[in-house]
């Protein structure tokens, strides 16, 4: 890969890792509901899954849905359940110090296997390796994975500690109810390209 193309790849995973979508928006609500330490490791799942899911489908996922087009039907099936499931538990989050041991951040698993479900790590796996790959090789989609694990974690910290840092705020009588169903419609909203998705 050339240096101009990793400083291209560079910036298009920060732009693409940075801006609203499923994960920072959930992340968002995860750092005012249980803070950033907390958060983590919904973090480093959601960095470390997407890097995967990246080298997955270079090394041609995206060719076994073209290959068996139901298998397409059943991603924004279960895209479509898991995330109405996501935006519910998000709208009935407690507010901080109520609930506790019912209420969890998202686990490291949980959130590295949420983007298999997740429309925009979709669009950014695919992306990455039909512009940024000139020539397909494992060292090639190793490269692009390696990428977007070092600019993803860093870039979607920002949102979990902008959750952080609004926490307090959020705190008053009815602000964090209103905050959690807004984020929880803004998730739902976000199902369109779901149903739009074609690999």
């Amino acid at each position: 890969m050339t240096q101009d193309l990793l400083i291209a790849l560079l910036g298009f995973a920060f732009v693409t890792s940075v801006t609203p979508g499923p994960n920072n928006m959930m992340l968002l609500a995860s750092g005012v509901n249980f803070g950033f330490r907390r958060t983590l490791p919904h973090m480093l799942g959601i960095s470390v899954g997407h890097s995967l899911m990246v080298f997955l489908v270079g090394m041609g996922l995206a060719g076994a849905f073209k290959a068996w087009p139901p298998a397409l039907v059943v991603l924004k099936l279960a895209s479509v359940g898991y995330m109405l499931w996501l935006a519910w538990k998000i709208a009935h989050s407690a507010a901080p110090g109520e609930g506790r041991a019912a209420a969890r951040p998202m686990t490291f698993l949980q959130a590295a296997a949420f983007q298999w479900v997740n429309p925009k790590a979709w669009a950014m796996a695919l992306g990455a390796v039909a512009a940024y790959v000139p020539e397909p090789s494992l060292m090639a989609y190793a490269t692009v994975a390696l990428v977007f694990s070092a600019v993803n974690l860093p870039s979607v910290s920002v949102w979990a500690g902008a959750g952080q840092a609004v926490r307090r705020w959020l705190e008053g009588p009815g602000r964090l109810q209103a905050f959690n169903w807004t984020m929880a419609v803004l998730l739902v909203l976000s199902l369109w390209p779901v149903i739009t998705l074609e690999l």
